[in-house]
């Protein structure tokens, strides 16, 4: 069984004009008003699905600041849901600096959805205030034993839409703080995977950490899965395609020319997200 981790998918509601969105959400306009960048529906994304032979994909919405548009948008994963429930999976997102956080959370989940995420920060990284911030979050996650997904990028390289300033230390004391939480770090992780390669204390704080592959065909030469899998093991490798961004097919293709072994293509693919989201004993 295959499982896109990491796909976004939006409302009509901010799909058909999503310029009037942009002075209020800076991060929006950041991601989204660049010429090309594409918005998808759940109708596009079961569609493409169906094409890319994917059986399942974990969908989630964009960490709103405005407490309306991120309700609304959770209702919209919240239906999408409800509607594909055997192709489906849905995530909450919100500004983990609302003061809404940990109640929006908590209202999601008993609607039925299965962890929170993709939460990002655009502007400050993960600085010790969001660290503290998300405390009343985690502690959702962990009364609902459910996963939460960061948005990470690498401090070095290229730039590009989204990448914040992001410090590795910062997400390590994050990481240090949570130990009890399953967090899935978006990205590869930014990097701090290679980390664990380190004799003291690394691999213990990445006990429950998992890392997913989205953008990795913009960001890694293909050998970062053979390279990533002998490092922190395939089981903590999490397929994403950060869907409509990329196909996944793109993604199997460079799988296949890194050296990966089959077996471990079929862990990252889809078996450890079926153990993740319990899907699986």
């Amino acid at each position: 069984m295959i499982i896109d981790f990491h796909t976004h998918i939006f409302p009509s509601f901010f799909r058909n004009d999503r310029g009037i969105f942009f002075p209020e959400e800076p991060a929006f306009e950041l991601l989204y008003q660049p010429s090309g960048s594409r918005l998808a529906g759940r109708k596009e994304i079961v569609e493409d699905m169906d094409k890319e032979g994917v059986h399942k994909s974990v969908i989630f919405g964009f960490p709103w600041k405005k407490t309306d548009n991120f309700r609304r948008h959770n209702d919209y994963i919240i239906e999408s849901v409800r509607q594909h429930p055997d192709r489906l999976i849905g995530f909450c997102c919100f500004d983990p600096l609302s003061r809404h956080a940990a109640l929006e959370a908590e209202r999601c989940l008993e609607s039925g959805l299965s962890g929170i995420g993709e939460i990002a920060i655009y502007d400050s990284g993960f600085s010790s205030e969001i660290i503290a911030a998300l405390k009343d979050v985690m502690d959702v996650c962990s009364r609902y034993d459910v996963p939460i997904l960061l948005h990470t990028n690498e401090p070095v390289g290229h730039k590009y839409p989204g990448k914040q300033p992001m410090l590795l230390n910062q997400l390590y004391d994050l990481l240090k703080r949570y130990p009890s939480n399953r967090i899935v770090l978006a990205h590869w992780g930014g990097g701090l995977l290679f980390y664990s390669l380190m004799k003291k204390e690394v691999q213990q704080a990445l006990a429950n950490v998992w890392f997913d592959t989205a953008a990795s065909p913009y960001l890694y030469v293909p050998e970062i899965y053979r390279v990533a899998g002998e490092i922190v093991g395939p089981e903590k490798i999490l397929f994403g395609s950060d869907y409509p961004l990329l196909k996944p097919s793109r993604y199997f293709k460079e799988m296949e020319s890194s050296g990966l072994p089959s077996r471990s293509m079929e862990m990252i693919s889809g078996e450890n997200a079926a153990r993740l989201l319990r899907l699986t004993s």
